[in-house]
């Protein structure tokens, strides 16, 4: 029998499991979260004025979200497939530096000359992601090989790729990079926005259609939904997971580069909290924390209202910290809201 006819069977061990009611419920709550991201613009407008409610403002905004987005691309399709990842954050400062290492080796600089500087950015590109990559194959391959929840397995790989990162370049950051790094790459501009906005974009774009459109997407839903019904129905659970590990570590590393592209220079004691905002971004874009549940228009929203908080805050003088508190506390509420959901749902089967 073919795994995407035996799922519907999946489902009837689990009512919700990847059915098109969930899947619209989903949607509503993307809805209701678009509204509060509309309601969070229009307070700042009022507040800020033209200082906030401008064009060039807004292009910050999505060029400061841009990063963001990757990770939260990866961690939706973890989240809704019932995994989690907690070492993002450190996978892409140890790809990004092995990134940068590979650029400065290989773009030939002479004086303030980088005659291979593409070919050395390009190539930089590639081992970032596929350094990220590497990174998730680990991940998943432990998780589930030793069966070991993987929150803990991401938390010991928080560790080991940050204080790898901080070896290689004792504790301080990769610089000498070629400055077409910025102009090429970090700060061109492609129909007014920069090129890692259409990036971003791009990638979320093309994985909501599989999320929603194809069968990796069908199994992800009924994995998150059921592991157990799935498998029996046919489908690799254990390759799955290791795939959606994998994603997740290549957007990780591709973010890193991208982010070295900005600065022209890595961000060895940054990111820390990467891997709180993009499960934040998913869980309040409508996800469900304990899997089967989630859109990815409702992460890309939820991806923009940190972003747009964390700006306004700066332009009305609030000490930007107070958006690590808020998106925290959101986060504990959007789980628990989830979690009543859930036992309703149970009791209501």
């Amino acid at each position: 029998m073919s795994p995407l006819i035996s799922l519907s069977q999946a489902a009837k061990q689990d009512p919700g499991a990847g059915s098109g009611a969930r899947r619209a419920a989903a949607a509503v709550t993307g809805n209701w979260v678009f509204l509060a991201l509309v309601v969070l613009v229009a307070f700042f407008a009022v507040r800020a004025g033209g200082t906030f409610f401008n064009a060039d403002n807004f292009r910050n905004i999505a060029f400061n979200a841009s990063g963001m987005m990757l990770l939260a691309v990866g961690t939706a399709f973890l989240i809704i497939g019932g995994q989690l990842d907690l070492s993002i954050g450190s996978v892409l400062v140890f790809s990004q530096v092995i990134g940068a290492k590979v650029i400065v080796a290989t773009a030939g600089a002479d004086a303030d000359h980088y005659p291979h500087a593409l070919a050395a950015i390009v190539l930089g590109i590639a081992v970032s992601t596929a350094t990220g990559a590497a990174w998730g194959v680990l991940n998943g391959v432990l998780v589930t090989r030793l069966k070991i929840p993987s929150f803990v397995i991401t938390l010991g790989t928080l560790g080991m790729a940050l204080g790898l990162a901080q070896v290689i370049t004792k504790g301080t950051d990769v610089t000498g990079l070629p400055p077409q790094m910025v102009t090429g790459l970090g700060m061109q501009q492609v129909l007014g926005l920069p090129l890692p906005v259409w990036i971003a974009a791009a990638i979320a774009v093309v994985a909501g259609l599989v999320l929603a459109k194809t069968g990796f997407g069908r199994y992800t839903y009924a994995i998150g939904s059921n592991a157990e019904a799935a498998r029996r129905s046919g489908v690799n659970v254990r390759r799955h997971q290791i795939v959606l590990f994998t994603m997740m570590g290549a957007l990780a590393g591709l973010a890193g580069l991208l982010d070295v592209a900005r600065y022209t220079t890595t961000s060895v004691s940054g990111h820390s909290a990467d891997n709180l905002v993009a499960i934040a971004a998913v869980i309040i874009g409508g996800a469900s924390l304990f899997g089967g549940r989630g859109t990815m228009f409702g992460t890309a929203v939820g991806v923009m209202i940190p972003a747009v908080l964390n700006n306004g805050l700066v332009i009305i003088d609030v000490q930007p910290f107070w958006q690590t508190a808020a998106i925290g506390a959101i986060l504990i509420v959007a789980v628990a809201v989830d979690d009543i959901k859930r036992r309703q749902r149970l009791r209501a089967s």
